[in-house]
């Protein structure tokens, strides 16, 4: 708040006339204090004509006009106050309270250092390079999350299985169109993740171009039901296998969201060797093809008040499979 320091020219006088005249930065003050900022500040400017060099009058209107949010106004003044009083810490102080309210985190701790240099005592600056301190570190996570969240790239995770895919299929063309079908619709699934926290448990199919009736089968399957009991689980199971050989389709891609599933709770009696992810929030995806088969967990968390999918973490599919193999196993060309 505005301090009140002698100097300025005094005006009027108090009841009876016989006491103490007020000057105009004691009612400048005085308003301050009452939250009339405005006429607090044209009170500090009326005393800054009378003594244009006294820096705490500066320094109150650059508070008065923090107050007002005329911040370029008050970052005039927080400036015009150090170079009349450069080794009073006041000055820095109110210019790292301007720079926290143009949210400048960075340039604020530096004038609060620098007020805590000429005032290393000073309880008021050691809390605001306290509070500053976090801010910074808060809003240097916040853009790291806003990156995560914008720059969904899952196949910098998925390199190892890149080169198994390749090992095991040699020469046989159309591998890599199945690595980028699995990249897109993981993709997909984590940036649907990250805008709404939820997923539509769906199958997606990579159909065969040639082969399959594209007007009797769709690339996804919704599988809402699937989880509920082991009868549903049994049924929806049967019917995608079927699908899978009728359509032609040359790989599938499970996405399901954990909290739907009631069964099979694949996480459940694994123990923390097996399942390191306790309750955690977060999705499946499983990868089938006729020479290969894997499965991820994807865990999310809330950070900077932003969900944010975690880097995929491989599953021991033989132990934790969401749906039983969906196509019949060959070997590879490997």
């Amino acid at each position: 708040m505005a301090e009140a320091e002698a100097g300025s020219r005094r005006v009027g006088s108090s009841e009876g006339g016989g006491g103490k005249e007020k000057s105009l930065k004691d009612m400048g003050n005085e308003y301050f204090k009452e939250g009339n900022f405005l006429k607090a500040a044209a009170l500090y400017t009326q005393a800054i004509k009378q003594d244009p060099n006294n820096s705490a009058l500066y320094s109150n209107r650059a508070a008065a006009f923090l107050q007002l949010v005329k911040l370029n106004k008050a970052l005039a003044d927080a400036e015009t106050t150090i170079q009349l009083s450069p080794e009073w810490e006041k000055g820095y102080f109110r210019k790292g309270c301007i720079f926290e309210g143009m949210e400048r985190y960075d340039d604020a701790l530096a004038a609060f250092q620098t007020a805590l240099q000429f005032n290393p005592k000073s309880a008021e600056v050691s809390r605001k390079i306290k509070r500053i301190s976090q801010l910074v570190k808060d809003k240097k996570r916040a853009q790291e999350v806003e990156n995560l969240r914008s720059n969904v790239n899952m196949a910098n995770n998925l390199d190892q299985l890149k080169i198994e895919m390749s090992k095991k299929c040699g020469s046989e063309e159309g591998w890599e169109e199945i690595f980028s079908f699995l990249v897109e619709t993981m993709e997909t699934a984590v940036k649907s993740w990250h805008e709404t926290s939820k997923l539509d448990p769906r199958v997606y199919f990579l159909l065969d171009k040639e082969k399959t009736d594209t007007d009797k089968y769709a690339p996804a399957v919704n599988i809402d039901k699937a989880f509920e009991s082991p009868h549903t689980h049994s049924n929806c199971f049967s019917f995608l296998r079927q699908y899978a050989e009728d359509s032609f389709s040359r790989a599938a891609c499970l996405v399901t969201p954990k909290s739907i599933i009631s069964y099979p709770q694949v996480w459940k009696g694994q123990g923390p060797r097996k399942w390191r992810h306790g309750q955690r929030d977060g999705f499946f995806v499983q990868f089938e093809t006729a020479f290969l088969r894997k499965l991820w967990f994807i865990p999310s968390s809330n950070e900077q008040g932003q969900t944010l999918c975690r880097d995929p973490e491989v599953l021991d599919i033989s132990a934790h499979e969401v749906l039983p193999r969906l196509y019949k196993e060959r070997q590879s060309n490997s």
